[in-house]
């Protein structure tokens, strides 16, 4: 197993509860992904953190490779059938040359060193292979409760957030792809969210992960009380995220 050195990680200390509190993405996402590869025996979800993209992808592809540089996160990973997890930065993948038919990168490209991992990229991929990244911004619950996280988001912990962060408020609309564009559908993750989801979720995120470590207090604790009266008797509630999807043709035969 190849250790990874030099990236910026977060997530290695709430890997457990990543894997308990992020939310899904919908199933119709992978069909639509699955429909645009002419063979689907291989695909590669690069930084697949708790492994959930990985697992979706055995319905459609014969096997699947999850990589992630924290070592930690593939700790956590879901073991499933067909699946095959290694720890490895985006751009130094254990995959051979012109093997992979679809690679994903699911709320995760804006850590990347975008030059070297597009690269990587097309050194794996088959012709006519597919690259699909996504991200998704804050969620949308009720107005009060969105409000109360929109501030913990900007006032409380909005200064830990790390610099790449503003690639997914962007929706990667900064990013130079070098691949011929593939345009993709609107999708929405949808859940059914208890007030503990929510709270355990904004546990997940980096910036109140930075804000535990340079304080020595819980930032979530600072609008608890706020965040539960916004929320109401409800003992759950629809959460919603809208998804941004870039899709791309890597290397595309002449026909």
């Amino acid at each position: 197993m190849t250790t990874a050195i030099n990236f910026k990680d977060y997530f290695s200390t709430q890997a457990e509860e990543y894997s308990i509190y992020r939310p899904e993405y919908p199933a119709e996402l992978y069909d639509w992904l699955a429909s645009l590869c002419p063979e689907r025996g291989l695909a590669w979800d690069c930084a697949t953190g708790n492994g959930q993209v990985a697992v979706a992808l055995t319905n459609r592809f014969g096997y699947v490779i999850g990589t992630d540089a924290s070592e930690s996160q593939i700790y956590h990973a879901t073991t499933y059938p067909r699946v095959e997890y290694e720890v490895a930065l985006a751009h130094q993948s254990p995959l051979q040359d012109n093997s992979v038919d679809l690679i994903t990168v699911a709320q995760a490209l804006h850590w990347f060193d975008f030059d070297l991992f597009f690269e990587e990229v097309e050194r794996v991929a088959k012709a006519d292979g597919v690259l699909a990244v996504w991200c998704y911004e804050l969620h949308q619950i009720t107005d009060d409760v969105d409000a109360t996280v929109q501030k913990y988001y900007n006032e409380i912990i909005g200064e830990y957030w790390p610099a790449e962060r503003k690639h997914i408020e962007q929706r990667y609309e900064s990013i130079a792809f070098p691949f011929e564009v593939i345009k993709a559908p609107k999708c929405t993750m949808e859940k059914q969210w208890t007030f503990k989801h929510l709270i355990g979720y904004l546990g997940t995120w980096s910036a109140t992960q930075k804000y535990i470590q340079a304080h020595g207090q819980d930032p979530r604790s600072l609008i608890l009380e706020e965040l539960r009266q916004a929320w109401g008797q409800d003992e759950t509630k629809v959460v919603k995220w809208p998804v941004t999807i870039k899709t791309f043709h890597i290397n595309p035969s002449e026909k």
